[in-house]
C-alpha cells in the first residue's frame, strides 16, 4: 500500500480551485469509477450535488445517514430525490434507536460533551459500515459557509474512512448556489423555506434569524461551542486527517503520475 497525505494534494488542490463542479465530478468518476459515491444530508448544497450527478452516465450512488431523529421533511426530500432523479440512495442508520440510546446513556445532547458523543453514535459510526466500499466521497462543503469551512480544500483525506473527500462545490458562492437551484429547479428540503439555514436532527436544529450566522440554529441550546458534528473531517482539527492508505496505482492516478518501467 502507498500513503496519500494532505500535503501530497497541495498542488492538485491549487489546480482544482479553477475547475467547475462538473469538471471535478468527471475527474472523480474517471479516477475512482464504481468506488465513488456522493454524500448528502438532504440540504441545499447536497441536493445540488444530487441534481448534478443525476445527469451523468450511470450516476453514482448517494450515501445518506438517517440518525433516526430527522425531520419528516428531510426523509421526504430523500425519497423525492430517489424517485425524480433516478438515484440509488444508500441509507445508513445507527445501531440503536434514540429510545434505546437514551435508556442506556441518558439524554446526551443536553451538554457539549454529550452532543459530541451523540453525533458520534448517530452520525459518524453508521458511516463505518461502508469504510471498505469506497475510495472517495463527493461532498458538498463550501467556503461560503464560513467558519471552519471557510478554507476547506477541494480534496481532503479522511483517515477514519480511508478515503478521499472531494468538495466539488468548494468555490461555489451563495449566488452561484442560488442561481443553479433556480435554473435547474432543484428539489429542496421544504424546511429551508421555514427559516432553517442548515438542517440536522429534530432535537438539535432550529430556524435562524436573518441577522444570525447560518449555523446558529445547530445546537443553539449549547451556545457557540457546538456548531459541528464531526461527520466532515475538515470540520475537525487538521491533525485529524494526515494521510490515507491507497494502492500505489490509485495514488499515481490521483496525482497524475505516470511510471515508466525499465527492464
Amino acid at each position: 500500500m502507498a500513503r496519500l497525505s494532505q500535503a501530497d494534494l497541495v498542488d492538485l488542490n491549487n489546480t482544482f480551485n479553477e475547475r467547475t463542479p462538473q469538471e471535478l465530478l468527471a475527474w472523480a468518476k474517471d479516477i475512482f469509477g464504481p468506488r465513488l459515491a456522493a454524500m448528502s444530508s438532504m440540504q441545499r448544497a447536497g441536493n445540488v450535488i444530487c441534481h448534478m450527478i443525476s445527469g451523468m452516465p450511470k450516476p453514482m450512488s448517494v450515501v445518506f445517514v438517517d440518525t433516526g431523529v430527522l425531520f419528516p421533511e428531510t426523509l421526504e426530500t430523500r425519497d423525492r430525490l430517489a424517485a425524480e432523479y433516478g438515484l440509488e440512495i444508500r441509507t445508513l442508520k445507527p445501531k440503536q434507536t434514540m429510545q434505546e440510546q437514551t435508556a442506556e446513556l441518558g439524554v446526551l445532547y443536553l451538554s457539549a460533551e454529550g452532543q459530541k458523543q451523540c453525533c458520534e453514535l448517530r452520525k459518524n459510526e453508521p458511516l463505518d459500515a461502508v469504510r471498505d466500499d469506497y475510495d472517495a466521497f463527493i461532498g458538498s462543503l463550501r467556503r461560503a459557509d464560513g467558519g471552519r469551512r471557510g478554507t476547506c480544500p477541494v480534496l481532503s483525506v479522511d483517515t477514519r474512512l480511508n478515503l478521499l473527500r472531494i468538495n466539488v462545490l468548494a468555490n461555489f458562492s451563495d449566488e452561484d448556489l442560488d442561481r443553479y437551484i433556480a435554473e435547474h429547479k432543484v428539489i429542496l428540503n421544504p424546511l429551508h423555506d421555514q427559516g432553517f439555514a442548515t438542517i440536522g436532527c429534530n432535537r438539535c436544529t432550529t430556524p435562524v434569524l436573518p441577522t444570525e450566522p447560518k449555523r446558529a440554529g445547530r445546537w443553539r441550546h449549547l451556545g457557540p461551542w457546538s456548531v459541528y458534528c464531526g461527520i466532515n473531517p475538515t470540520d475537525m482539527d487538521p491533525e485529524r486527517s494526515p494521510a490515507v492508505d491507497f494502492s500505489q496505482d490509485l495514488v499515481d492516478r490521483i496525482l497524475g503520475y505516470r511510471t515508466d518501467f525499465v527492464i
